[in-house]
């Protein structure tokens, strides 16, 4: 081979991925346009056979040197650089994006918090007037046990890992019920939140005449703060699929689903988180008899109060 002849062909390929190089490690893949990345990708598997070769026909050490430090800087970016930018996605959706589309489908989510509450209400007023309604919305065992003076929260004591696990998977089940109702034209998000919101509001009646609220709420709140959210916001999911079946608008309706499929899914991630951590603090913190009932309500509010400001984040501010 002649060493001259071939460096001066394939030279000019050294410095164009040099200057591509320099250009991302100052300011970020992002700083590319699509063809400059497509050219990257090529000057690179280019630059690694020359390397290969440079070492097959022993050309020099330094010339062999100076190759393999290109190459390595390219595989930097190329590959560990788009697991960066992979990692830097996540971290803006943690930050933004999920407060951003909770923001754009908040009319979604709120109609659901209305037939949660909405249900919740009137299960309280009818169990408040009708013993009957109350045994149908409550099993009797739970009843009796209230009316004995007693929560049934201390089950939990004791298996705290194993009811903390159970409790994220039942309460991520319904959710993802909740949005899969979706598909139904919403009528089974609908049932579901309904059919919660009537057993809430039963239970409340039932724990207010036996002068045990105040030791239920401040066991609910804690968790409730972020559990019940999360639920509202599955509701908004499933009925943002509905709304795609149901009125697809200026869209056909296979374009409507991905369109609004895709913010129900975005709304998924965080509804995991925010069942996870309620999970966790269901599990060990609102059954705890150590902690006061004063402390729980405390937490329970800072809780909501810190989700609400989260979900309320603005880029531009």
């Amino acid at each position: 081979m002649n060493l001259k002849r071939w460096i001066a062909r394939r030279e000019a390929n050294w410095k164009r991925l040099d200057v591509l190089l320099r250009q991302i490690e100052k300011g970020g893949l992002k700083s590319l346009s699509a063809l400059d990345i497509r050219e990257l990708a090529s000057l690179y598997r280019s630059v690694s056979g020359d390397l290969a070769r440079a070492r097959t026909h022993h050309v020099g050490d330094r010339l062999i040197q100076n190759l393999q430090t290109l190459t390595a800087r390219g595989y930097s970016q190329i590959y560990q650089g788009s697991r960066h930018q992979e990692w830097q996605s996540v971290r803006d959706f943690i930050l933004w994006g999920f407060p951003a589309i909770v923001q754009k489908t908040r009319a979604y989510t709120a109609l659901a918090t209305a037939i949660f509450l909405g249900m919740g209400l009137i299960a309280w007023w009818f169990a408040w007037q009708d013993p009957v309604f109350m045994s149908l919305m409550v099993p009797e065992k739970l009843i009796e046990t209230v009316r004995d003076g007693k929560l049934w929260m201390g089950s939990i004591l004791g298996i705290e890992p194993l009811a903390s696990t159970n409790i994220m998977i039942n309460n991520i089940r319904v959710s993802f019920s909740a949005v899969a109702g979706g598909v139904t034209a919403g009528l089974l998000t609908i049932y579901i939140l309904a059919l919660n919101g009537l057993l809430i509001g039963a239970i409340a009646t039932l724990v207010g005449q036996n002068g045990l609220a105040y030791p239920f709420w401040a066991f609910v709140l804690p968790h409730g703060a972020l559990e019940l959210p999360a639920i509202f916001l599955a509701g908004g999911a499933g009925l943002l699929i509905a709304r795609a079946i149901v009125f697809p608008g200026k869209y056909k309706r296979i374009d409507a689903l991905k369109y609004y499929g895709t913010q129900a899914a975005q709304l998924v991630f965080g509804i995991i988180v925010l069942l996870v951590i309620a999970g966790l603090i269901e599990g060990f913190f609102s059954p705890n008899p150590v902690i006061p009932d004063s402390l729980k309500y405390l937490t329970g509010g800072i809780l909501f109060i810190l989700l609400v400001t989260y979900c309320n984040r603005e880029k531009n501010r």
